[in-house]
């Protein structure tokens, strides 16, 4: 089985390397994106420090929506998107531009269920102090929240490494695309093997290193 790792190696480090790609440009946009999109739904909800009822349940309904698409038929339909953005519709970017729309209100929840974690005592704090909502975002929430939100990385990263796999089925490349086109159109099992070894250690790997991060970070 070592021989045959051997040889696969030269197409598995390919693999590997779009694995990465695609993640990598997902989890940079669900955190830009996911992280403010999760502050404003934390902010404009009841009871809020800016409470904006008719913006949330916009903003709440947009979010559930795009959850509640079925991942394999989003990228279909952004197919043209990426096209347009990245000019192709296939291959690692293509399709990080899908793994992103759907990591973005994925992450967006998280971030909001983590500040609702903040003691309210802390904010409440902050406000008879007489800071602004930007002070108390930046001083308060993200910082008190800041290990739950490196545990909610985490947990982005773990999932859409998986995602990837599936994307790769349908023409993006990485370790699900060569599971499928060796391992199991050409019934080269130790191909299919060895890539879902290599999965379960980037998967074990990424979590490890959240879970070092929060130890790190957590003051409780």
């Amino acid at each position: 089985m070592l021989d045959g790792f051997l040889s696969l190696w030269p197409d598995l480090q390919k693999a590997i390397g779009e694995t990465l790609l695609m993640v990598g440009i997902t989890m940079v946009f669900a955190v830009l994106v996911g992280i403010p999109l999760g502050l404003l739904l934390f902010l404009t909800r009841d009871g809020g420090l800016s409470p904006r009822p008719l913006l949330n349940r916009v903003t709440a309904a947009a979010v559930n929506a795009l959850r509640s698409f079925p991942f394999i038929i989003l990228m279909v339909l952004l197919i043209p998107v990426a096209r347009i953005v990245v000019g192709t519709s296939i291959g690692p970017r293509a399709a990080a531009l899908a793994l992103s729309v759907a990591a973005i209100p994925f992450f967006a929840r998280l971030v909001e269920q983590n500040l609702r974690e903040v003691p309210r005592g802390v904010v409440d704090a902050a406000i008879a102090s007489g800071a602004s909502s930007w002070q108390i975002i930046r001083y308060v929430l993200l910082p008190e929240a800041r290990p739950g939100l490196i545990g909610s990385v985490t947990i982005t990263a773990t999932g859409f490494i998986a995602y990837s796999a599936v994307a790769g089925a349908i023409g993006a490349g990485g370790l699900g695309d060569l599971a499928i086109r060796y391992g199991y159109y050409r019934f080269e099992t130790d191909v299919m093997v060895w890539c879902v070894i290599v999965m379960f250690v980037l998967v074990q790997g990424t979590q490890w290193i959240g879970d070092w991060l929060v130890r790190r970070l957590d003051r409780r």
